[in-house]
C-alpha cells in the first residue's frame, strides 16, 4: 500500500510541476516583441544574439532562411520544442505498475 502511495504522490508532483511550468512559460507574442528591439516586426540575427540565444539556433528558427524570424517561426519553433519536451517527460511522467 505504501508503493502505490508513493507512487500516486510522486505521479502527482510530476503532473503539478510540468503544469506550473506551462502556466510560467510567457506568451510567445510578448517573447518575440521583447526580443524585436527595433520593432520591426521579426528578429534578426543580431537582436536575436543580444537576446542571449544560440546562434546555432537562429537558423533552425529562421525555417525560410531570410536571416529573419517571424512571429509565426518563432511560434512554429517553441511549439516543436514542447512537443519534444512533452515526449522526452512521457515516460518519466508514468508512474510505475502496481504491486499486485
Amino acid at each position: 500500500m505504501r508503493r502505490k502511495t508513493a507512487a500516486f504522490a510522486l505521479a502527482s508532483a510530476a503532473i503539478l510541476t510540468a503544469g506550473s511550468a506551462l502556466a510560467q512559460t510567457p506568451a510567445v507574442e510578448d517573447i518575440f516583441k521583447a526580443w524585436d528591439k527595433n520593432a520591426d516586426g521579426v528578429v534578426d540575427k543580431a537582436e536575436w544574439l543580444a537576446a542571449g540565444r544560440p546562434e546555432a539556433r537562429f537558423a533552425r528558427v529562421d525555417t525560410d532562411s531570410d536571416g529573419k524570424i517571424t512571429p509565426d517561426e518563432l511560434k512554429a519553433a517553441m511549439a516543436r520544442m514542447q512537443a519534444r519536451r512533452q515526449q522526452q517527460q512521457g515516460g518519466a511522467a508514468q508512474p510505475p505498475p502496481a504491486d499486485h
